[in-house]
């Protein structure tokens, strides 16, 4: 090497003193300079690899040391310690394994110059990280190269385009960080210390977290939805992701799944946050599977949802050229309550496998079914699912602990590409490290979830319902009646004359004037005027003087429609136009309840 850079040094000297011009000087010299540039580069590249593979050892030996340590001191298999312990440092050995691989992968590529295919990979991970890395070489007007067998899966619609830039774009930016989250500095149990460490503190909730949600979270939120969800094995934590909200989840995933543009099918009426948050950021359009109230022979109930009208929405949209990607499903369903079968949810996911539909399942009030006779079937509960990698689940606190102050969304999905694409809204849309302290430590607490505070939360959710339901039945006002939510969807298509969204409007500034806030039916994409959401989840004393309200309302409502009818002139009285289901035997239940589950 020293040879070498002396007579680099010794020919550079003579160059100046002769009259040979730079470019003669460049192509006699470049050879000997090159060399040494290519030497200088293979060195250092072994040390990285070196250092590496020596870092992999030590903590092979410290993992082999805890485990001998375990059975030495007889602790059961199952320690929740032990296993995370364990499960952390698997974690550090995966990490430093697939750097090792891109490290050697990369720089062959480099060489190559991409004629050859990368090495294989048995975890997919691995060969995207190496392949974002030889990305970073690649110039424009060479042919793409490829990341392997994994590209196949990804192209295979997993991610829309959007989503696969916002992928590639992640990794190739936020390496070190995502390094960095994999090997913090600690005291005790990674004394280690780096430079890039030097302003950590022991309060780690007041650092950065990890965008996609703490660790220690995503454990804990794993076995927590493990166990309310029935799922029949163990989540994964890799594959959940927290993040500031279900709007923001739902945002965000909308965005990795769907290109601007395209669009996704969602039974109507439905949750009305949906559709702003798709317009805001993501610019995908919600396409209404319309329910009808009218009970029929194909209508067994109201507002139900069948395989055939999702078919038929579909087809219609595909004639119009919309590109329709995937469906919404929201379970308990907001704003009516209903609360679906297993068998329905097999029905309605064998149609998405069929038309190669992703499935966004929002869950957020699975906790809330406070009827004993209504069963809450979560999607991460089936088995053998038609297609996994196709299957979002959404859930937060807002609704089931009553916390929507906190912001708090989590996605769980079985397509750890999606999970992985994901991780970069955490840039934007990260939940606190002092708030994601506080939920860890409530939702572990299981025991006091299970014994105290839902079945006290479900107590006071049937007494609210109960007292508010005597009251629309003495009024003669029919509704849903579902068990589940904090909310009933009431029909007051009687209070309307004509029955137009124009007058659905009116009656609602007047529950807005004597500061009640329901929600018209108009808002969640109802295709009939006069339906209306009211929450009922509230403490006694408010509860009686808000229905209070609302009859007096009522009242004032009806007698100004009456005395405008009478000021009319004779035949010219509107006639109602509203869509009017068939009664059954009781005149109060005219929006039949769904078969119980």
């Amino acid at each position: 090497m020293s040879e070498n850079g002396k007579e680099v040094s010794s020919q550079a000297a003579k160059t100046e003193s002769s009259t040979q011009t730079p470019s003669h000087w460049e192509s006699i010299h470049s050879k000997p300079r090159d060399q040494l540039k290519k030497r200088s580069s293979r060195k250092k590249a072994f040390k990285i690899l070196q250092e590496k593979m020596l870092k992999l050892q030590c903590v092979f030996m410290d993992h082999f040391l805890q485990r001998t340590s375990q059975q030495m001191q007889c602790l059961p298999p199952g320690d929740q310690q032990c296993t995370r312990a364990s499960r952390k440092q698997e974690k550090k050995m995966g990490f430093l394994l697939s750097q090792i691989i891109n490290h050697i992968w990369s720089n062959t590529v480099k060489k190559l110059k991409f004629k050859v295919p990368p090495l294989p990979c048995s975890d997919s991970r691995c060969g995207i990280k190496a392949g974002h890395q030889a990305l970073s070489s690649w110039q424009t007007g060479q042919p793409r190269p490829r990341l392997g067998d994994f590209e196949d899966a990804f192209a295979d619609r997993t991610l829309s385009k959007r989503g696969t830039g916002i992928y590639e774009f992640y990794h190739l930016s936020f390496q070190g960080y995502e390094a960095y989250q994999t090997d913090k500095y600690h005291q005790d149990k990674n004394p280690s210390l780096t430079q890039c460490d030097m302003n950590f503190l022991d309060e780690a909730q007041l650092q950065y977290s990890d965008w996609k949600g703490e660790p220690s979270l995503r454990e804990e939120l794993a076995s927590f939805l493990t166990h309310y969800c029935k799922a029949p094995t163990p989540l994964d934590p890799e594959n959940v992701v927290v993040l500031n909200g279900c709007s923001s989840v739902f945002s965000s995933l909308v965005m990795v799944l769907c290109d601007p543009g395209d669009a996704l099918l969602i039974p109507t009426p439905c949750y009305s946050g949906f559709t702003f948050s798709s317009y805001l950021y993501s610019k995908v359009e919600l396409i209404p599977v319309y329910l009808e109230s009218q009970v029929t022979e194909t209508n067994k109930y109201s507002f139900q949802l069948t395989v055939d009208k999702l078919k038929l929405t579909l087809t219609q949209a595909k004639k119009k050229g919309k590109k329709v990607k995937g469906l919404v499903l929201i379970n308990p369903q907001n704003p009516l309550g209903d609360v679906y079968t297993q068998g329905s949810l097999q029905e309605y996911l064998v149609f998405a496998k069929k038309h190669k539909l992703h499935v966004i399942m929002d869950e957020i009030y699975m906790l809330s079914v406070f009827e004993p006779t209504v069963t809450f079937h979560s999607i991460l509960s089936i088995e053998n699912l038609p297609d996994p990698n196709m299957i979002h689940m959404i859930w937060g606190t807002s609704k089931d602990f009553g916390m929507s102050g906190i912001r708090f969304g989590v996605l769980y999905t079985h397509n750890k590409e999606v999970a992985s694409a994901m991780k970069a809204f955490g840039y934007h849309h990260s939940v606190s490290g002092i708030i994601q302290y506080k939920l860890r430590q409530l939702l572990q607490d299981k025991e006091w979830i299970n014994k105290v505070y839902l079945p006290k939360n479900h107590s006071r959710l049937r007494e609210a319902y109960s007292y508010v339901t005597k009251m629309l039945e003495d009024l003669k006002i029919p509704f849903c009646n579902c068990g589940s939510g904090l909310f009933v969807w009431i029909n007051l298509k009687a209070y309307l004359n004509p029955c137009t969204f124009d007058q659905e409007q009116i009656l609602h500034q007047r529950f807005q004037d004597k500061k009640l806030l329901l929600s018209s039916g108009k808002s969640f994409m109802c295709i009939e005027p006069g339906w209306f959401r009211l929450v009922f989840a509230e403490k006694h004393p408010q509860l009686q003087v808000a229905m209070g309200q609302f009859c007096q309302v009522l009242a004032e409502h009806k007698k100004g429609e009456t005395t405008e009818q009478q000021e009319k002139p004779t035949g010219t009285d509107d006639v109602d136009g509203c869509l009017h289901p068939v009664a059954p035997d009781s005149p109060l239940s005219l929006a039949q309840a769904p078969p119980q589950k």
